[in-house]
């Protein structure tokens, strides 16, 4: 697998000046925090709303796609509402294919963000702990859609 930019040149950093997050008294720093990089050039939201295996396929490789073209120059969420949040569930309930669940967990390593609907997972009867580990819930999925749209993120839908 293939560490993206911004995550080399994090890792960079860290072996030739150790210390640094110790020095710059912000031991919390990430690796995608804008106080090593910046604010990304680019921001995407997903509206990620279907339980189609082929939905689901087009979208996953958009996402891709855009974080193979901008590279570290982008920030990607997914927001997860209605059936379509079954992706993110560790058990889900309607049929996810291993390749999407594998393609899901690839896409958040390199940096993509997934957003769950509170309100879905409420109807759903869900907790944060049915979902996977780097899923963030979100209150509701379309305040979140509006929200991002608000800071800037530009909005995609299938």
């Amino acid at each position: 697998m293939k560490t993206p930019i911004r995550r080399r040149r994090f890792l960079q950093c860290l072996t030739a000046v150790p210390g640094l997050a110790l020095l710059s008294g912000n031991s919390a720093a990430q690796p995608d925090d804008p106080f090593f990089f910046g604010e990304p050039d680019h921001k995407l939201v997903y509206q990620f709303n279907k339980a189609d295996p082929d939905y689901m396929d087009h979208v996953l490789f958009s996402v891709g796609a855009m974080l193979r073209q901008h590279v570290d120059n982008i920030h990607i969420v997914v927001t997860a509402i209605g059936p379509g949040i079954h992706i993110l569930a560790r058990r889900p309930e309607r049929p996810v294919s291993q390749e999407v669940r594998e393609r899901v967990s690839s896409l958040a390593a390199y940096g993509v963000s997934f957003h769950a609907c509170g309100n879905t997972m409420k109807t759903l009867g869900w907790t944060e702990d049915d979902m996977l580990d780097f899923v963030e819930v979100v209150e509701v999925g379309a305040d979140d859609l509006m929200q991002l749209q608000e800071q800037g993120y530009s909005y995609i839908s299938w």
